[in-house]
């Protein structure tokens, strides 16, 4: 569940640079002896905090470009917006025209936002930052929850309770770890009113990542990624990119932390 996932600790902190108490190497990294030199980086293992300090400076260092192209966007139907009577004034920069009365993002567009918010992904998995997917559209709901059991993270598809976030303490009982990551997969819960947990994490300042379609407001969203919210193709898309950039960023943190557990040990 969900709400088990948020009380997790001895994860580094997708926020900054600080190893949780829990970490059998913590107090080493702490010290300053074990504090990296030039020296060090040629002949060992690095401090993590060092090399995320160094990749985050790189453009698109997991390479989250390569994972899917503007025609593999079209074949998945994420062009696809809902009838022109519904468009929220909002996404009219990412609208580039309609068909038979329906609107049609600009996929150029749609493909810059989606590297952008992979890119953050990676990042965020790389700092073993927790991620969680939210959905609410029952058609989709299991490729969602599918999706991020295997990129190894946690998802929610049901009704979001407002309150979760933003008095955690009190639903809990206890002292909660908040996810790192919010990605939507729609930010509606209905035709007409926005998901509760958009507006909890915006207040928790939680980095979110949403698909916006033609009627949603992107406002709220940190990396809104115009597209299609509602075909199976397209979201089966969406949570396998994600999944893939997830699974780039713990395959790179491994390949660090593992000669660093070695020196320790």
């Amino acid at each position: 569940m969900i709400f088990k996932s948020f009380e997790k600790y001895g994860r580094l902190c997708a926020h900054c640079s600080c190893v949780t108490r829990s970490r059998r190497f913590s107090a080493t990294l702490a010290s300053p002896a074990n504090v990296s030199t030039n020296l060090e980086w040629q002949n060992g293992p690095e401090n993590i905090s060092y090399v995320e300090q160094r990749i985050i400076k790189q453009a698109d260092y997991f390479e989250v470009h390569n994972l899917f192209s503007v025609r593999d966007l079209f074949n998945a139907r994420v062009h696809y917006g809902h009838k022109e009577g519904s468009l929220d004034d909002r996404m009219r920069p990412f609208i580039y025209g309609s068909r038979l009365g329906h609107l049609i993002f600009d996929l150029d567009k749609t493909a810059s936002h989606l590297r952008d918010a992979l890119n953050v992904t990676a990042h965020i998995a790389f700092r073993d930052g927790i991620i969680c997917f939210f959905n609410r559209n029952v058609l989709n709901a299991h490729i969602v929850e599918k999706k991020a059991m295997e990129a190894g993270e946690f998802s929610y598809t049901k009704f979001w309770r407002g309150g979760i976030f933003t008095n955690s303490n009190v639903q809990f009982g206890a002292v909660t770890r908040l996810p790192d990551l919010c990605i939507f997969l729609n930010t509606q819960n209905n035709i007409l009113a926005q998901h509760t947990a958009v507006r909890d994490s915006a207040k928790m300042a939680i980095p979110t990542i949403g698909i916006v379609d033609s009627n949603c407001n992107p406002n709220l969203i940190t990396y809104p990624v115009p597209g299609n919210d509602d075909t199976p193709c397209a979201i089966e898309l969406y949570c396998n990119l994600f999944k893939a950039a997830i699974l780039r960023g713990k395959q790179k943190r491994r390949e660090f932390l593992e000669p660093l557990n070695e020196k320790i040990k």
